[in-house]
């Protein structure tokens, strides 16, 4: 499921976020950064989704 949020990430920022997140200050952040400019957002919406993953529990 985390390969499918990174590559959602990677075409369209905000949803990735939002898909991990729901709406957070996390979400508001990416939207501003995506329309700031594409590559911004991409990276804090990978960011977001990997320091979620390591906040997981492995069962």
């Amino acid at each position: 499921m985390n390969i499918m949020r990174i590559l959602l990430a990677i075409i369209l920022p905000p949803l990735g976020v939002f898909l991990t997140k729901g709406i957070s200050p996390a979400f508001a952040i990416n939207i501003l950064l995506t329309v700031l400019g594409w590559l911004p957002g991409s990276i804090h919406a990978v960011w977001i989704i990997v320091k979620e993953a390591e906040n997981e529990p492995a069962y």
